[in-house]
């Protein structure tokens, strides 16, 4: 049986040997290591607010951990961790640079970039890094990855905790139904027909966590994007109620009505799963290490990509956040793009991975036995995952002042009520995409 991440990472040694030691030298900008922002080893604290902060469980430890590995190889720098929720830290953030104390660094996720552009003072990364780190820096990583956070052609931010959509699998209801779980759905048609399949054994079926608690919108745009059509159009005209994205989102409905899925709310969902009654469930892979660890001894899990719609090519967007600095004061600000540095490394997305379920963003160290290599050989359920970052395409940002306002209108006013509540996805799309049109002023 699977050990769960974060025991298999300390078993490995994975995070201690990627993160080194203080005793480490290394040249500046190679992964995250070397001097002190100050030069001459002059003690420094900068603010870190983070949503996994302080949170129970794999996601708080995990972003401890990088914590920890990283003042050990800068002991002038010390971190001031504050923990805050995701649905809240970007109007956290607001509220203190707005009384003139914005955190140093800040983890905000995808879903508000465009609230973020429009209302918070970061820095860009191209003033943040001193001169020739910054593209030394972005040297393997992901492309697409590194694009999220770009705008207007500069980068407001660097791709941190990453996560594109996952199909987590109950293998034992899979067998439980006649399914084989090695062999797991690849399109929603099949996806269907397990999730009935299932039903007929007396549990539940499957549950697409497109409406969850975060209000983003990334399973939303996944499946949009995936059925051929895109949220914003390249004029940026908004498409909620175009033919491809009617057709998309039905989906969610047809799922409800056929009985297939549950019409419950995310909580209830997750809670079902881990209890061993929920065939599958649809959600950002970052779930995985939690997942792992309330399966144990209940039931064995398995994982797999996004199901594709019948004929077309699969086409997810991610989820997750970035890493942004707002600091305005110059010794803290190099202080900041050391964090920054690190935690955008091998060894800061080894920790990630490894300890939470996060995409490791840099494909070298995916098999590399000095990061992740080891760590993959052993429990491979990232990998659907990973694979899929090959497939994504760009998170589409409602910007605009009321931007963020149009998004929590769209998941709470149309896609929950197409899920939960049996709301007709045609006329429902079509109201909420004219509200939205109202918002966003186009």
């Amino acid at each position: 049986m699977r050990t769960t991440l974060l025991g298999l990472a300390l078993a490995a040694g994975l995070v201690t040997a990627a993160c080194g030691s203080g005793a480490e030298t290394n040249e500046p900008g190679d992964d995250g290591a070397g001097s002190s922002p100050g030069g001459g080893g002059d003690p420094v604290t900068i603010v870190f607010e983070s949503y996994n902060y302080g949170t129970e469980g794999v996601g708080g430890e995990g972003m401890q951990q990088l914590i920890d590995a990283f003042e050990a190889e800068h002991p002038e720098i010390t971190i001031d961790p504050k923990g805050t929720p995701t649905a809240e830290i970007h109007t956290s953030v607001h509220a203190q640079a707005a009384a003139g104390n914005p955190p140093d660094v800040a983890q905000i996720g995808w879903s508000k970039f465009g609230y973020l552009l429009e209302n918070l003072p970061y820095v860009p990364m191209e003033e943040v890094a001193p001169e020739g780190e910054l593209d030394q820096h972005l040297e393997g990583m992901y492309p697409a990855a590194v694009e999220l956070g770009r705008h207007d052609g500069e980068l407001a931010g660097l791709p941190f905790t990453v996560s594109t959509p996952t199909l987590f699998i109950n293998a034992d209801l899979f067998r439980a139904a006649g399914l084989d779980p090695a062999e797991p759905p690849t399109t929603w048609t099949q996806a269907k027909e397990a999730a009935e399949a299932i039903v007929g054994t007396g549990a539940q079926g499957i549950y697409v966590d497109a409406a969850g608690d975060a209000k983003s919108d990334f399973l939303t745009q996944s499946l949009i994007d995936s059925n051929g059509g895109r949220l914003l159009g390249d004029d940026g005209s908004l498409q909620l109620d175009s033919p491809e994205a009617v057709e998309a989102l039905s989906l969610l409905a047809d799922l409800s009505a056929s009985g297939a899925q549950p019409r419950v709310g995310e909580a209830e969902a997750v809670a079902m799963f881990q209890a061993g009654q929920l065939g599958m469930l649809v959600t950002s892979s970052a779930l995985l290490a939690g997942m792992a660890t309330a399966s144990e001894g209940v039931f064995e899990l398995e994982t797999a990509g996004l199901p594709a719609y019948d004929g077309k090519d699969l086409a997810p967007t991610v989820s997750g956040a970035g890493i942004f600095v707002f600091s305005q004061d110059e010794e803290k600000r190099r202080a900041a793009w050391e964090f920054v540095k690190f935690a955008t490394s091998e060894r800061g997305y080894t920790v990630l991975a490894s300890t939470i379920g996060y995409l490791p963003l840099r494909p070298d160290i995916i098999d590399d036995p000095e990061y992740l290599g080891d760590f993959f050989a052993e429990d491979d359920r990232l990998l659907p995952t990973v694979e899929q970052l090959e497939s994504v395409v760009p998170y589409q940002v409602l910007a605009g002042e009321n931007g963020q306002q149009a998004l929590l209108l769209m998941q709470d006013n149309a896609i929950a009520p197409i899920m939960v509540s049996g709301a007709d996805p045609e006329s429902t799309l079509r109201d909420i995409a004219g509200q939205m049109r109202d918002l966003l002023g186009r």
